[in-house]
Parts: C-alpha cells; sequence; structure tokens
C-alpha cells in the first residue's frame, strides 16, 4: 500500500530546502515530494520530483497540484524557508484529518529567532474569516478528494494571485478547514517587519493587481453562500430630524496630551458654508489632557468637553458619548486623538460628499506621516479598490476603508458602536452598508500619524490574534445577516450551494424520513 501524504513545496534552490526535504524523506508517511519551482533550479534533491509553476498562488498551480496528487493527503508547505517539523507532526496532521474528515489541518507553529523558538499561535478559522491573509502558518494539510475539489470549483479562473485564496473559500464551502492548537513545527520568518507596518500592505498601490483578484474571489464566494448583497441601497433621509449644527467633529480621546491639542486646532480652523462643533470625549485622562481640553474649551465655545459619568468605556463606548449627545450635529465626523486634517476644508468636503451623494455614510482618504508630519510609505491610502457597487461585498474582506469615517447621525444613533477600542468602526461599516451606500472621497482629506503611542504600534502576537479573531466574529456576523436578509427577500442559497455541513444534514434528515 502507497504511502498517505504527497508533499509540495517551493523550491528556490536554497540550501534550507534540501534540509527540510531530509526530515521530509525520513517520515514513513510520505510518497513523493514534489518541489514547485518557477524558474531553473539546476539539479534536483535526490527522490524529488519538478513541478514548474508560474506563481505558488496561481489557479493552475492549485490545478496542477490536484492533477500530480495520487494519495490520500497533501501537505503544502507555503514558504520557501527554514521548516523544521515536530516529533510526530505529520502523524499529529494525518490523525486530526482522518479523525475529523476536515477539508484542510493547519496548525500553530515557532517562530525561530536567532535559533530560539518562540510561540506563534494562530486562530481558528469561521464562516467571516474572510480576509486573504488570514495566517495559517506554512504547512496547510489537506484531504486530497477536497482539495482537488475546490480546484476543479475554480477550474474557469485564471487568477495568478488569488489562486489559493479561491480555492480555500471554495474549500470551505464543502468541509471544515480544522486548527490544531499545538506546535507541530518550526519556521524561520522572513518578514519581520512590525505589525503595524504590515498591516498597509493590502492597499500599497504597487499591490492593486492582487487586490482586484482578491475581490473578483471573494465575490464569487458570497454569491455562492448567499452573503452577496446586490447594488441596491435605501435611500437616506439626510432632512430626518433637528439639528443645531450640521456637523459635529467626535475625537475620543485618553491620556494624548502630546497630540489633541493639534488634533483640536485642525478642527476650529475648518471654513465651512454651515455652523459645527467639536465634540471631544475625555475618557478621564490622567496626564494633562483634561487640564489641555479645559483650557482650550475657555477659549472657543464650539469645542464641548465631555468626561463620561461611566468608567467603562473604550473608544467605541466614547463614541457613542459623543453621537448621542444632545448637541451633536447631522453629520458625526471622525478625528483620532493622534491624527489632524489635511486643510481647513476637510470638513466642508465631507459634508458635500453627503449632499451630493445622498448616502448614510462617507469614508475620505488619508496621507501617512511621521510625528512631524512628514510623510512616510505607503503614502496616500485611498481604498481605490473601492467600487459604488461592490464596496460593500468587498468590505467583508478587508481589515478596513479608510478614513476619516464620517456617519449621518440618525443612522448611526440607531446602529451603535460596539464598546471596544479595535474594530468598533469596522463593525459600524459593515452594518451602515448592508443597507446604505456609503460615499467615498479618493482624495487625502487627513493625515494619519504613526509614532510609537498609537494603539496598533508592534503589538505582539497574543493581541494581533485577538484584533484579528474579533474582525473575523464581526465578519460572521455581518455574513450571517446579509445571508438572512436576501433569504427574506427570495435569494436564499440553492440547496446545491449550501456548505458541507448543512448538507450532510440535510442528507441524515432524509435517510431518517
Amino acid at each position: 500500500m502507497s504511502k498517505p501524504i504527497t508533499v509540495f513545496l517551493p523550491y528556490g534552490g536554497q540550501a534550507h530546502t534540501q534540509r527540510t526535504i531530509d526530515q521530509l524523506r525520513q517520515s514513513p508517511l510520505v510518497e513523493s515530494i514534489c518541489l514547485l519551482s518557477t524558474g531553473a533550479t539546476g539539479t534536483l534533491p535526490a527522490g524529488c520530483q519538478r513541478l514548474p509553476v508560474k506563481s505558488l498562488y496561481a489557479s493552475r498551480t492549485m490545478q496542477a497540484m490536484a492533477a500530480k496528487a495520487a494519495t490520500p493527503y497533501m501537505l503544502l508547505v507555503l514558504h520557501d524557508t527554514t521548516i523544521e517539523f515536530g516529533q510526530f507532526s505529520l502523524e499529529r496532521l494525518l490523525g486530526v484529518a482522518q479523525s475529523t474528515g476536515a477539508g484542510m489541518v493547519y496548525s500553530d507553529y515557532h517562530d525561530i529567532q536567532g535559533g530560539k523558538r518562540v510561540s506563534h499561535p494562530v486562530i481558528e478559522y469561521q464562516a467571516g474569516s474572510l480576509r486573504d491573509d488570514f495566517n495559517f502558518g506554512s504547512a496547510l494539510f489537506f484531504d486530497t478528494k477536497a482539495f482537488k475539489a475546490a480546484a476543479g470549483a475554480g477550474r474557469r479562473q485564471d487568477f495568478q494571485y488569488a489562486g489559493l485564496y479561491s480555492l480555500r473559500l471554495a474549500l470551505s464551502r464543502s468541509s471544515a478547514l480544522t486548527r490544531i492548537g499545538e506546535h507541530l513545527y518550526g519556521k524561520v520568518e522572513q518578514d519581520v517587519r512590525k505589525s503595524d507596518v504590515k498591516q498597509f500592505d493590502y492597499v500599497d498601490p504597487k499591490n492593486r493587481a492582487v487586490q482586484i483578484e482578491m475581490e473578483s474571489a471573494v465575490t464569487e464566494h458570497l454569491k455562492k453562500v448567499g452573503g452577496w448583497l446586490k447594488p441596491k441601497f435605501k435611500a437616506a433621509n439626510l432632512d430626518e430630524g433637528t439639528f443645531a449644527s450640521e456637523a459635529s467633529v467626535i475625537i475620543p480621546v485618553r491620556d494624548r496630551v502630546n497630540t489633541v491639542g493639534d488634533a483640536v486646532q485642525s478642527v476650529l480652523v475648518q471654513k465651512t458654508s454651515f455652523p459645527f462643533n467639536l465634540i471631544v470625549v475625555d475618557n478621564h485622562s490622567t496626564d494633562g489632557t483634561t487640564d489641555l481640553l479645559r483650557s482650550l474649551a475657555a477659549q472657543d465655545s464650539r469645542l464641548i468637553h465631555v468626561i463620561p459619568e461611566r468608567n467603562d468605556l473604550l473608544i467605541g463606548g466614547c463614541w457613542n458619548e459623543g453621537v448621542h449627545h444632545p448637541a451633536c450635529g447631522r453629520f458625526a465626523v471622525q478625528l483620532d486623538s493622534d491624527d489632524i486634517y489635511k486643510d481647513e476644508h476637510t470638513l466642508q468636503t465631507v459634508v458635500d460628499a453627503f449632499r451630493r451623494e445622498k448616502c448614510a455614510m462617507v469614508i475620505g482618504s488619508y496621507r501617512m506621516t511621521n510625528f512631524k508630519l512628514e510623510e512616510i510609505p505607503p503614502g496616500v491610502i485611498d481604498h481605490k479598490e473601492w467600487t459604488p457597487e461592490n464596496g460593500r461585498n468587498n468590505a467583508l474582506r478587508i481589515n478596513g476603508l479608510g478614513a476619516p469615517r464620517a456617519f449621518y447621525t440618525p443612522v448611526l444613533r440607531r446602529i451603535k458602536l460596539p464598546n471596544v477600542s479595535y474594530g468598533e468602526d469596522y463593525a459600524a461599516v459593515l452594518a451602515v452598508s448592508r443597507e446604505y451606500q456609503i460615499g467615498r472621497i479618493y482624495e487625502p482629506v487627513y493625515l494619519c500619524r504613526r509614532w510609537e503611542g498609537n494603539s496598533d504600534a508592534g503589538i505582539d502576537v497574543a493581541k494581533q490574534n485577538a484584533f484579528n479573531f474579533y474582525k473575523d466574529k464581526l465578519r460572521t456576523f455581518e455574513l450571517i445577516a446579509r445571508q438572512r436578509l436576501n433569504a427574506s427577500q427570495g435569494a436564499a442559497t440553492p440547496a446545491s450551494k449550501k456548505s458541507g455541513p448543512a448538507k450532510r444534514k440535510a442528507r441524515a434528515g432524509k435517510a431518517r424520513r
């Protein structure tokens, strides 16, 4: 009987790959090793086959691997780096795959840094894990039949960048993607940039072609699971209610004495054709921020300095305080206490967009700067991947949508923000976009200052995982809400498109009857 695993791994002729191959060849479970090669690599290591590919992540690469594999299971190593498999790690992957029937199994791992091992847990996959940068680690273990079916589902596609992403989405529609919470291997991490630098890769203009393909893949997936929304929107009645001010800028702040003064001044110098105010929700600061804001409020009556009675508010809760304040204007416009508006026309530009596009929310574009307001890479963040027709669907894939974010106050008062300090604005964007169009401003009107005091600066893996899991959960909630909305409107997912677990349950029920 042949051994149960075919291994695929990228090969560029480097010595570290030979060490990985040596480990795999010693396993009694590995039938064959196929080297994914994008160019000439010289003599192949003994006992290996070459599988020429143009790109590791292309659709044709997925199809080529599916055609090549003749064993019940496949192991795909994603990264061309040093991989050190742990004791009986392949046996563990195989055992979980066999016992659970999962379409794919992945695990926690160790980052190998300077010869030391540092724990790198990953997170559980869920229906809302739709972002293309979900971290499965470097070792993906597949049921070959499930892989072949998923690769076949995208046979008409010719993605250069989104092939693996599309396959993973297709796989999730028919079977489970299962995490083993054990460190089954170690890897040398080659991308050692800080987390707050990596998070902007997806909006770098040089990656726009990648983003277009990723959007196409997630759009197809959403259509197949009944979560895609047609470009039909509820019209926002922008004359609802009575407001003393046309707009309010809302700044939640805690302990930002070094930056909040600049933020406040950038609002008070705004030139508009309408009355506006500034609501600063000071969340019990202890570093001098409170005294500074009191002084500034005494100089300008447009600054409303609010100290909440509650002591359990995070950023989202502070936003709710500002939006529900009696002085809040018709439009509530965001400004973080670290940042400033680009010039004195930002507020007018935002309100004009509301009136012009008759939307319930407007999102601008911003320029990345250092603390001294000098531009830093990747420069302007404009989210041009957003389209009026499909933006609200693509929003379920990406991690953010730009700044400043501005809301039609009556709508946000109904929706409310979750009382958290990460993802609160993303949750609101998803909820608003389910019903209403979101207006966009593609020229930078905001300066986003990056410095060591930012709340997302250089966060550790545990916090990254917590943040990512929470946003995935928000996507899960929103996906379910959209599926229910479509079902209520007679656009339910066809029975043939049901997920694997749903199919199996339906078949079981039919058999019992």
